[in-house]
Parts: structure tokens; sequence; C-alpha cells
């Protein structure tokens, strides 16, 4: 899917780029796509000196969070949520709290410890499966809730928006947040109503009315502030949260009796292996990316949907981050490099920078994690999981858009 999507974005430049010069007699057009190319490698070394940094310290704080057994505390409140939802699995079976762990670490924004988590939990609910070719509605339910990006505390966006000279990184906090609470219960309602689940269960319904209350409430506080102090809200709960994080894991380790320093170390040069194996996506993508945009056959596309958008009569500053959106559920690395190719193109705070941040904190890579999860137990048969996750994508984009007019226009 990968070598299909990125051949097809150099093709798609090769054609725009024949059309302006041999229709419109341009022919400098090719020295901007090779300049590009040059230009969009060193980007991806800029990004990365940040990259090495941010991962070096987050993961270093989140290796302390690990050992101190913080994600095993978790794991062991959710888990009874997780029992009532697939009751086809027993209780008691490893798969559940492979789940939850799984759940709670993508939460947390462990990435790194939450895929192989999440395929060990893949293949203990296969084990329950009798149709070994076909997704069970276990499977089905745990795929869709981890492609409703479940991530909480978007640390990659801030380390973007941060390297490109925001000056405040934790701007998008709140957006994210909002519009991760629109696509995630998509997702999950969706399969719910496919599989009839019980959610009249007295676990189930008051971790719903928890969630609608909490949302409620914050709707409530949001409800009548002004952009400017939305902003500034945002601000301040997004530099609250992560420091306070912070804080928690430090404190729990320390509880724990846990090495803190020496577990920080350990994180941490995990943190730059990981770093550094992502330098060569960062620069396939984002050259790709560049070509497409200096051959002009993005701006030819997003022009054309902003002319239906006006003819629509409706607001047209949206469609500058749609290519972000566009990618997303084929391709992260190429939705992120879109994203810092809008920040780069547009400014890092403009309005469509802001909202393709949005997109990308809200949203998750759909066909890979359909990819990689259901090929790690040859399950060749979704059912329903492909339309379920699809929808809570466009539930995310949607509230993206939303949010980011209420919050920033």
């Amino acid at each position: 899917m990968l070598n299909g999507l990125w051949l097809g974005f150099f093709v798609i430049a090769a054609l725009s780029a024949l059309g302006r010069w041999l229709l419109g007699g341009d022919a400098n057009v090719f020295a901007a796509m090779v300049e590009s190319l040059f230009a969009m490698a060193k980007l991806s070394v800029d990004v990365m000196i940040l990259l090495f940094g941010t991962l070096t310290l987050w993961l270093g704080f989140l290796r302390i969070a690990e050992k101190a057994g913080l994600v095993d505390v978790l794991a062991r409140l959710l888990s009874p949520l997780f029992r009532r939802l697939m009751p086809d699995v027993p209780a008691g079976h490893p798969a559940l709290g492979l789940i939850t762990l799984n759940f709670t670490a993508n939460a947390l924004g462990l990435d790194n410890a939450a895929t192989p988590i999440g395929l060990k939990a893949m293949r203990a609910l296969q084990e329950l499966n009798p149709l070994p070719h076909t997704a069970s509605n276990a499977q089905i339910l745990f795929l869709v809730l981890n492609a409703s990006s479940l991530t909480l505390l978007p640390v990659s966006i801030f380390m973007y928006r941060a390297q490109q000279g925001a000056s405040d990184p934790t701007l998008v906090f709140l957006p994210i947040l909002i519009a991760t609470t629109a696509s995630t219960p998509a997702g999950f309602l969706s399969v719910a109503a496919v599989q009839r689940l019980k959610l009249r269960d007295p676990v189930v319904l008051a971790w719903l009315a928890g969630g609608a209350l909490l949302l409620g409430a914050l709707m409530a506080t949001l409800a009548g502030m002004s952009a400017a102090a939305l902003a500034a809200l945002s601000s301040l709960l997004g530099n609250l949260v992560l420091f306070g994080l912070i804080l928690l894991f430090l404190l729990f380790g320390a509880l724990r009796r846990v090495p803190v320093y020496e577990s920080f170390v350990e994180g941490a040069k995990e943190g730059f292996e990981v770093a550094r194996n992502l330098l060569p996506y960062l620069v396939v993508m984002l050259c790709a990316v560049g070509v497409l945009r200096a051959s002009g056959a993005l701006d030819v596309a997003l022009n054309s949907l902003r002319a239906l958008v006006e003819i629509a009569g409706l607001d047209s500053r949206f469609v500058d981050a749609m290519p972000t959106a566009l990618v997303k559920p084929f391709s992260g690395s190429s939705a992120r490099a879109m994203l810092i190719e809008t920040m780069k193109t547009t400014g890092v705070d403009s309005f469509p920078s802001l909202l393709a941040a949005t997109v990308q904190g809200s949203t998750e890579t759909t066909f890979y994690v359909l990819a990689v999860y259901f090929g790690a137990v040859d399950i060749q048969r979704a059912r329903h999981a492909v339309g379920c996750a699809l929808l809570a994508d466009a539930a995310g984009v949607l509230a993206s858009i939303a949010v980011c007019y209420w919050f920033f226009a």
C-alpha cells in the first residue's frame, strides 16, 4: 500500500509538471521540483534534531512509569469494562489483560509498548476465534478502538509544532482532546450497534455516563469563551497536564522504590534509537510531498476543492489542512509529512496548520492498523471492521474542523 502511495506522489507530480511545461510553458517547474527534494531532505534533518531530544526525554520518563507499575494499575481499573464489552472472551482470559494494557499504553503515549502488547492481544483473541480467517467480534472491537486514536497526550504533535517555531506548541491540546472524544465514541458505538452489545450493563453505563459527564462539564466550561480565552486555556491545560504527568511518573516511581535516574537513562537510550530509525521515513515522505507541491499538483487539487466549498457557500480556510486528513488513514508517515509541509507553507500558527495538527492528533492510520493487526493472525475477512474504523476517522476529521473553527476562527 505504501509503495503505491509513495510512487503515486511522484507519478502525479511528473504528470502535473509535464502539463505545466507543455501547456503552460513553465520550464522552471522541474528546477523547482529538484530544489524541493533537497530542501525537504534538509527539513527532515532539522525535524530529527528536535525529535532526538523529545523522544529521548519522553521515553525516559515513560520507562519510569512502566517500571513503577503505573500501566498495570490503569489496566486493573479498565479490565472490568472490557470484560463486558467482549462477552465471547472468558473472564480471566489473558487477552483481557493484554487489551487493557494496550489501551492504557496508547492513552499514555507509550507507542513502543502499545504495538507489541496489541499484537499479543490479537493473537490471544485468535485462540478463541472459531473461524480463523474471519475476524471475531472481539477482534473487531479491539481493532476499531485502536484505529480511533486513543492517545490523550499528543507529545509528537507538540514536538512538530515546536520544531517549526510555534510560540506555544501545546496550543492544540484541548482541540485534539475534544476531537478525540468524537472519533473514539463514533467507532465504539458503530461496533456496538452492529454487534448488538449490551450497553445497559451497570459497569458499561457507569463508564459511558462518567465520560458523558466529563465531556458535558468541559463543554459547559468552554461555552461562551472567546477564541483568545479558549486558546489560552488550551495552552495552560496542555502544559499543566504534560508537566503534571511527568511529576506523577517521578513521584509514583519514587514511592515504588524505582531507581528513577537509571530507569530514565534506560528509556532515553531507547528513545534515541527510535528517533534514529525514523529519519529514513521522514526523508522519503517529506521529499515526495515536496515534489507534489512544487509540481503544482497539490495546489490544483486544493484549489478545486476550495472552489467547490465556496460554491456551496461555506468557509474554505479548512481546505489547506485536508491533505493531512486524506492520507492519514493510509500512512502515518505521509500524514506527518503533510502536516509539516502545511506548517512550513502556511505558517505554524495559521488556521490550516492548527487544523492539520488537530486532525493528526485525533485520527489514526486505519489501513495500516488493519494490515498489521489482522495480518499478524492471518485474518482475511475483516467484516465490519473497515467501515466502523473509517467512520471513526470521519468523525475525528469533522470534529477537528468544527472545534478549530470554535477555538481559532
